[in-house]
């Protein structure tokens, strides 16, 4: 009975103690390198997002329409059922909520949002593409997301009266591809034995040409995406408070469990050393000891994305970029190394709500899952795991940092028109609006 009324105690004490230590955590004591830390992740930072001098429409409003509507539309698939939005869903931070992104088929990884993505380097979780608009491409030849390929979305949007038009009033004329001795069916470099064949049998200047069109696609399909930004959230708010020194208002608006996840987000859980920056990504790539998909190898990542992007003649140096100075500092410099072995791309923070399973392979349900993989920081399957020790938080503290990353859920700053597909679909009789 003693025993027992003495453990009742202690945990009494500690229950105490655990109130204490959070009705404590206050506003009042950031220090001034906390607040610069806050200011820097703050969205208020985030820059002027800088023209994208390989995409020459990157800035066209009469591009972003374009875009806009080959997002929503089905008709960029092989069954006509799959269109951008079908993984990029606007009711769920333009992802799907799903593990893996599915398409006609399932994709090798789980599906990133694209919002704030224009301001990253590198897309994909392996940064195998160096812009949106050539990232643009990459599913539309997927044979499990739009089955396509090349040859079909240039005929496509040649045979299309409103796309014509849209396109001419952008790039210039566009071949009609009528002559199917020049331009089969379908062509193009991917793993259809059929397609792939009549694709090296054309021309090298009729090739040439099928791709000219088929970067532009990816180009205003970039031009849409890059209007996708997230606005102010709940952290801003308070963040803005502690910058005006109010520290009464930034009280009302984080509780005390909310402060002390993000002391912990910015110390001692050390998060800060990927996820910085007003999009909470450095957009880096780094090894943190994920476990693979049930039943599958471990993914390279980063080490087999360096190769694919320097191969990719869709890049920054490629003949298709618009920067007549191929001023691409990264892709220069970029080099393979055994650290980049099954490394990831840091993803963002902001608006994780509604978008789980989390991981490269949707491997964690849930933030608590997340977290708790980070704390214990396993040995990686592998590479090898940059967090070398575990953290060592307790559950009240991860609770918290959970508590804290929910502040950073918010609506877009883009326009609701955006949002929802184009009031008017392109077709024979209906012109781009």
């Amino acid at each position: 009975m003693n025993k027992a009324i003495r453990m009742i105690a202690i945990m009494a004490v500690i229950s105490a103690i655990t109130w204490f230590y959070l009705n404590q955590t206050d506003s009042a004591s950031w220090t001034k390198s906390d607040l610069v830390i806050l200011e820097d992740l703050a969205i208020y930072s985030l820059p002027t997002l800088p023209p994208d001098l390989s995409n020459a429409v990157a800035q066209n409003i009469d591009a972003a329409r374009f875009g806009h509507s080959l997002f929503f539309d089905t008709r960029m698939s092989v069954n006509g059922l799959v269109s951008c939005a079908t993984c990029h869903s606007p009711e769920k931070q333009f992802s799907d909520g799903l593990p893996k992104g599915r398409g006609i088929g399932l994709s090798d990884r789980n599906t990133r949002t694209i919002v704030g993505s224009a301001y990253s380097p590198w897309q994909y979780w392996d940064g195998r593409k160096d812009s949106q608009w050539s990232q643009a491409l990459s599913p539309l030849e997927d044979p499990d997301e739009h089955g396509g390929n090349r040859m079909y979305y240039a005929r496509f949007i040649s045979e299309e009266p409103g796309y014509r038009r849209a396109y001419e009033s952008l790039f210039g004329s566009l071949p009609h591809f009528n002559d199917k001795s020049r331009f089969p069916d379908g062509a193009g470099p991917i793993d259809n034995p059929a397609i792939f064949s009549a694709w090296e049998n054309m021309a090298t200047e009729d090739k040439h040409t099928v791709n000219i069109v088929f970067a532009n696609i990816g180009k205003v399909l970039a031009a849409y995406q890059r209007l996708l930004i997230p606005g102010e959230s709940k952290f801003d708010y308070y963040v803005k408070a502690l910058l005006q020194n109010n520290n009464d208002k930034a009280e009302t608006i984080f509780t005390k469990q909310e402060i002390r996840g993000l002391r912990l987000f910015i110390n001692k859980a050390k998060c800060t050393n990927c996820h910085n920056g007003a999009l909470f990504t450095n957009n880096e790539f780094h090894n943190t000891g994920s476990l693979s998909f049930p039943s599958e190898m471990p993914d390279r990542g980063r080490i087999d994305g360096v190769r694919k992007v320097l191969a990719d003649p869709f890049n920054c140096l490629g003949p298709y970029s618009d920067d007549p100075t191929r001023n691409c500092p990264e892709l220069t410099f970029v080099r393979e190394g055994v650290e980049l072995i099954g490394a990831m791309r840091t993803p963002t923070l902001r608006n994780l709500e509604g978008t789980a399973p989390y991981g490269h392979k949707g491997q964690f349900q849930t933030l608590k899952q997340v977290l708790e993989q980070y704390n214990d920081s396993p040995l990686a399957m592998i590479g090898h795991n940059e967090v070398e020790k575990p953290l060592g938080l307790s559950t009240s503290e991860l609770d918290s940092i959970e508590a804290f990353l929910n502040t950073l859920n918010s609506p877009l700053i883009t326009s609701p028109e955006w949002l929802n597909p184009p009031r008017l679909e392109i077709s024979s009789t209906a012109v781009l609006q």
